[in-house]
């Protein structure tokens, strides 16, 4: 940073083509602590940038006359404006609609019309720049004396603060006042951004003000389904689901226009959120939810950046007026110390009580006040506390919480009041199910919807029947006893309804529902349910959708992760089909594979299969192997195109460049111990030709050039774009080891592991119109699926030319050998990693057990 003799201490200058790159970052300068200016040297021609404190008038150019230019505009024509400035004529830059600096001579007296006092002067005295001007002049600072300020205080009335929406809360706080950073400060799972949205309806619905909700963790998806659930007085977690009641969709509709902004996007910083703020006209609130204590590198807004994070949205309270209230997710005091905001609500929750405590402190006071608000989780919500009421004694009055007596049964009833510490998140301990049918209870008889209570006594019938298990606790206790009167009361003769959903604790209950209950609820294609292709919450144990959406998004090759709508009617899109996973389902021809009834130790009735081994085959058993993460193994080098493809007709040979989806004439294969390398693709040929994918035809060129296969593939027709193996290995490595490390720890969290891997590669390609997925690419899906069942199928290839008998081959992880007991192939390797397998033997004569067919 150079100085030249004639400029005042501490300005730095720049030539004009220095100052038009570095210009954004000059502008902030003046914005920082001690407004610093610059000069702009122009080939002798100058002017300064300066802080709008140097000269009042820039703050508002429109009253006063003045010339505005947008900081891009400026950049371009910085040499023009240093040469007006320098004649005289201040240039006022703005950010979006918001004057940040201006350009003013260096010497000589401003011209132009001024109708701001201060600016008068300013012009009067030779300028914004002198020799030696007074601290006034210098810096812009306005003094007012004490009688001044009183008389201000005096004559504004009460102070014009928002409303949290909870009176109490209000009334503790004073409200949320203009110009000042709130920080609510609580740990995961209390309910710290309920806060923050209260405050957001309030203001947005009932005091129509203009909020900007910036989201750096839930979405604008959970923020609006929290909103209609608050509203609407519903199931918060049905809405999850994306199933609505007509009450829920009429609360929707008038919520359509409410002057509620949301910006949920990627990379969400602090300054991002002060840049827009200006954007948003006659703003009245600004929410940030939420400020992560653990730093996470794809979510700015954590860790180490904090404080700087704080200082930012401090500053964007005081410079546009407006209250700004901040969600951390801790309340660690050594961490709400270092965000040094105005004001801090702190919220917790005792273990066993049914109401959140909330302290008030002021940065230079200390603490000011409390209050206490009743946490109502199930509808995404807090509420004062002056309905909160003891659970009432035996001939006692109900509460004004308890579930009214219009519908239902006294059962219902009582299971209803018993289950509010629960579906309230102030108690926990139940399944996710299980709170979810509880809170359905709630809002049935809350609502008076009969018809919705009569949907709910079969699965909540089947829960009681299944014996759920509650905790230890008085809470717990009384609802257990409220599941037994349900129980009970139920199993009087009434008309059967349809169990849709189970809840239960022995060996057959590996997920809730049960598999057939599951199927019967997802969608017939893709197994995939309104609400699966929403990011998983902060703090998820694998958020394998927003991990597989940043894998992608990294690429260089700027895939193209979603097919238009108008598109997918045309070119290569109608001839993908599920046909093409190639996945095998095989018997070896002197088997007899016969399906036999076989009854649950829950007593559902399934079918399984036993395979007869003749005689022939000598002495041995069934080796059932079984491929752990087939799938996601498979995304370590799945070969696609990324991009678009183009339709490339016949081809000569099989280009190694290229990617994409071919029709090719289906080769002979005469290898009778083994399935056909294109598995069940084969069963529906079009005159002999199929469409594959590029695994399955490096699959078939690699049998090929090993003699395994006589004549060369023919590719009769292709679309095809750049080849990459590497889209999804990022995607692979975290499922990888997050598989290493939940395996070890079983149970709910290594299950919804697999659910959310599950679910995150079958939105690859949604078959349902409605579905938002951040995906549509048929071809990658069915590339990723080829390449699992040609690795399946290879493994099992080199076992049977190292001489194993291989006498069933299905999916894309299960294959049964005849082998000598406990001697599973040499080519398998035995693990819980990605493509390692479990290896289990069964005699001949018995059937296959569940969960290996």
């Amino acid at each position: 940073m150079t100085q030249t003799p004639g400029s005042e201490q501490g300005r730095a200058v720049r030539n004009v083509t220095e100052a038009r790159e570095e210009l954004h970052a000059l502008v902030k300068l003046t914005e920082g602590s001690g407004g610093r200016s610059t000069l702009i040297d122009n080939r002798g021609v100058r002017a300064l940038l300066a802080p709008l404190d140097r000269f009042p008038a820039a703050r508002h150019p429109d009253t006063n006359g003045l010339p505005t230019h947008p900081l891009g505009s400026a950049q371009k024509d910085l040499g023009d404006l240093v040469a007006l400035a320098a004649q005289g004529q201040p240039q006022v830059l703005k950010r979006y609609k918001t004057p940040v600096a201006v350009l003013l001579p260096v010497d000589g007296p401003i011209s132009g019309p001024l109708t701001d006092p201060a600016a008068q002067d300013v012009a009067i005295a030779g300028g914004a720049v002198n020799s030696q001007p007074t601290p006034s002049r210098e810096h812009g600072r306005r003094l007012a004396t004490l009688g001044d300020a009183i008389g201000e205080v005096l004559s504004s009335g009460p102070a014009p603060g928002l409303s949290f929406g909870l009176a109490g809360l209000d009334e503790a706080t004073g409200g949320l006042q203009p110009g000042r950073l709130v920080l609510v400060a609580a740990e995961p799972q209390v309910g710290g951004s309920l806060i923050g949205l209260a405050a957001a309806r309030h203001t947005a619905l009932v005091a129509n003000g203009r909020v900007l909700y910036a989201a750096s963790g839930p979405n604008s998806a959970d923020i609006t389904r929290r909103i209609i659930a608050a509203e609407a007085d519903g199931d918060y977690a049905r809405l999850k689901t994306g199933v609505l009641t007509p009450h829920e969709q009429d609360v929707a509709e008038r919520l359509r226009h409410a002057p509620l902004l949301i910006d949920d996007g990627s990379d969400l910083t602090a300054q991002a959120i002060a840049d827009t703020a200006p954007l948003a006209d006659d703003l009245a609130l600004v929410v940030v939810d939420r400020l992560q204590r653990a730093r996470n590198p794809r979510l700015p807004l954590s860790g180490e950046h904090l404080p700087a994070a704080s200082q930012v949205l401090r500053e964007l309270a005081r410079t546009q007026h407006v209250p700004v209230l901040a969600v951390l997710d801790t309340d660690d005091p050594a961490i709400v110390n270092l965000l040094d905001a105005d004001v801090i609500l702190t919220l917790t929750t005792a273990p066993g009580q049914q109401v959140t405590t909330v302290t008030v402190a002021e940065r230079d006071l200390g603490i000011i006040g409390s209050t206490s608000l009743r946490p109502d989780l199930a509808h995404a919500r807090f509420l004062d506390t002056h309905a909160v009421r003891a659970a009432p004694a035996t001939g006692a009055p109900a509460p004004a919480d308890a579930a009214p007596d219009t519908v239902g049964s006294a059962a219902d009833r009582e299971l209803a009041d018993a289950s509010l510490p629960f579906t309230s998140g102030a108690v926990k301990g139940l399944p996710a199910e299980a709170t979810r049918l509880l809170a359905a209870l709630r809002t049935a008889l809350a609502g008076g919807h009969a018809k919705d209570l009569d949907e709910l006594h079969a699965p909540l019938q089947a829960m009681a029947d299944a014996g759920l298990q509650t905790p230890d606790s008085a809470e717990g206790h009384r609802l257990a006893a409220a599941l037994h009167t349900y129980n009970t009361a139920a199993s009087a003769p009434i008309t059967a309804q349809p169990d849709t959903t189970t809840v239960q604790s022995g060996p057959d209950s590996a997920h809730v529902p049960g598999d057939a209950d599951e199927e019967a609820t997802r969608d017939d294609e893709d197994a995939l349910v309104p609400g699966d292709e929403e990011d998983e919450p902060e703090g998820a144990v694998f958020p394998a959708l927003r991990i597989l959406k940043e894998a992608v998004g990294r690429s260089k090759m700027h895939p193209i992760p979603v097919i238009r709508t108008e598109e997918r009617d045309n070119g290569p899109w109608p001839l993908i089909s599920e046909d093409m996973a190639g996945e095998p389902s095989w018997v070896h021809p002197d088997v007899t594979s016969t399906r036999v009834a076989h009854i649950r130790e829950n007593g559902r009735r399934v079918r399984r299969d036993q395979l007869d081994v003749p005689a022939s085959f000598g002495e041995g058993v069934m080796c059932l192997i079984d491929r752990n993460g087939s799938y996601p193994s498979a995304c370590s080098a799945v070969p696609l195109a990324p991009n678009k493809l183009l339709h490339t007709g016949p081809l000569d040979t099989f280009d190694k460049t290229q990617a994409g989806i071919y029709l090719i004439d289906i080769p002979e294969w005469n290898h009778p111990g083994m399935p056909h390398p294109l598995g069940r693709l084969i069963d529906r040929p079009d005159e002999g030709r199929v469409w594959v994918t590029t695994p399955h035809i490096k699959q078939l060129e690699r049998l090929v050039r090993e003699g395994h296969l006589t004549a060369p593939v023919t590719i009769r027709d292709s679309w095809t774009g750049k080849a990459n193996e590497s889209l999804f290995k990022p995607f692979y490595a975290a499922a990888r080891e997050a598989r290493t490390e939940l395996i070890q720890v079983g149970g709910e969290p290594y299950k919804n592991y697999k659910t959310r891997l599950s679910i995150a590669l079958r939105l690859l390609w949604p078959k349902r119109p409605e579905s938002r997925s951040p995906f549509w690419r048929p071809d990658w899906r069915m590339s990723m699926v080829a390449e699992a069942s040609v690795r399946h199928w290879t493994v099992a290839f080199k076992a049977v030319q190292e001489g194993h008998t291989l006498i069933a081959l299905r999916n894309v992880d299960a294959a049964i050998f005849w082998t000598p007991k406990d001697t599973p192939p040499g080519t398998y390797r035995i693990g819980t990693g990605f493509g390692e397998v479990k290896a289990k033997f069964i005699p001949r004569g018995e059937f296959i057990p569940e969960g290996d067919d």
